[in-house]
C-alpha cells in the first residue's frame, strides 16, 4: 500500500473530480486516471467508477480515502515530535482568508511570528460561507466566518473560534436613525438595504431582520468589498451591516448595534486534521488566536 495512492484517494474524496486534482497537484487528469488505475493494480481492487461523465469512489475508495487521513495525521505527528527534538518549530505556513478578518489579524500574527523559523504566508479569498472549508485542501489553515460557531461544510475539519465580532447596522449620518443608541428589527423594515450575495453569512442577518420584523428590506444592492458597502452607506444608498473592528470610522456613516437580532459572526480557523498536527502550524494558530484576542480587547 504506497502513501502517495492514498493521497490521491483522499484528494478526490475531498476535490469531487479528477480535473479539480490535477489542477491542485500540477498534472494532467490523464495523468491523475492513470495513477488511479495503477493504485487498482497495487491493491487489487476497483477504487472508482463512473459517474455520468466523470468518477466517483467506490466503498473500497472511500474506505482507504478516510484511512489517508489516519495516515497522513501519524505522519504529521511524527514531524511535531521532529521539531521537538530540534528545539523549535521551523517551515512555511500557508494562510488563507476573508480580508476583513484578515485585516485586524496579520499585524499581530506578524509581530508573533517574526524571527521565530516559521515563513507565514498570507493570501485573501472573500467566498461564500460554504467554500471556505473547501481551501483548507490548497492551504494550512483557512479563517473564514460564519453566523454559527463554524462555518458549513467543515465536517471532518479541525477548528477553532478565534472571537466573536459584532456585526452593526451602518446607516448615513442623515438618516432619521442615526440619533439612536441602538437599533431593532423594526426600526429597519422596509429600509433600502446594502446586502451580501446570497449564502455569504451576513444575508442570514438580513433573513432574521426581516422575520423579526415581519416587513422585507429593500435590497438594492448586493456587494462582496466592505469598503465599497461603506461609501455607499456614506453616499445614502441605504443602510447595511458591517464588522466593528475593521469599519474605519467616518463622519458620513454611523455604526449602531442592532438589539433584537444576533447579530455577530464567528471568525474561525479551519484546517486538516493531519496539517495542524505539525508544529509550524500550531505556532501559527496559536498566534492568530492570541492576534484576535488582542484585537477584540482593543476594539470592543
Amino acid at each position: 500500500m504506497e502513501l502517495h495512492h492514498l493521497a490521491l484517494l483522499r484528494e478526490l474524496a475531498d476535490r469531487g473530480t479528477v480535473t479539480a486534482v490535477a489542477a491542485a497537484t500540477y498534472r494532467s487528469p490523464s495523468a491523475v486516471s492513470q495513477q488511479l488505475r495503477s493504485a487498482e493494480r497495487a491493491l487489487g481492487t476497483a477504487l472508482v467508477e463512473q459517474d455520468g461523465r466523470g468518477l466517483r469512489l467506490t466503498a473500497a475508495g472511500r474506505l482507504l480515502a478516510e484511512g489517508a487521513v489516519e495516515v497522513a495525521t501519524v505522519v504529521g505527528r511524527l514531524q511535531r515530535s521532529l521539531d521537538d527534538l530540534r528545539g523549535t518549530p521551523t517551515g512555511t505556513v500557508t494562510v488563507c482568508g476573508l480580508p476583513s478578518a484578515l485585516e485586524f489579524l496579520t499585524p499581530g500574527l506578524v509581530a508573533r511570528t517574526a524571527g521565530s523559523g516559521v515563513v507565514v504566508v498570507l493570501s485573501d479569498e472573500d467566498v461564500a460561507e460554504a467554500d471556505f472549508a473547501g481551501r483548507a485542501a490548497d492551504h494550512d489553515l483557512v479563517v473564514g466566518h460564519s453566523l454559527a460557531d463554524a462555518p458549513e461544510g467543515s465536517d471532518g475539519l479541525a477548528a477553532r473560534l478565534l472571537t466573536h465580532e459584532p456585526l452593526d447596522v451602518a446607516v448615513p449620518a442623515g438618516h432619521p436613525l442615526a440619533s439612536r443608541a441602538a437599533l431593532t428589527a423594526s426600526d429597519l423594515a422596509g429600509e433600502r438595504w446594502i446586502g451580501v450575495p446570497v449564502g455569504f453569512p451576513f444575508d442570514t442577518v438580513r433573513i432574521a431582520i426581516e422575520n423579526r420584523s415581519g416587513r422585507p428590506l429593500e435590497v438594492v444592492q448586493r456587494i462582496r468589498d466592505n469598503r465599497v458597502v461603506e461609501a455607499l452607506v456614506a453616499a445614502d444608498v441605504g443602510c447595511a451591516l458591517l464588522p466593528r473592528f475593521t469599519t474605519r470610522p467616518r463622519p458620513e456613516v454611523v455604526l449602531l448595534p442592532l438589539r433584537d437580532v444576533r447579530s455577530a459572526r464567528s471568525i474561525v480557523a479551519l484546517g486538516r486534521p493531519d496539517r495542524l498536527e505539525r508544529a509550524a502550524v500550531r505556532a501559527v494558530l496559536d498566534a492568530l488566536a492570541g492576534a484576535a484576542k488582542e484585537a477584540a480587547r482593543l476594539r470592543s
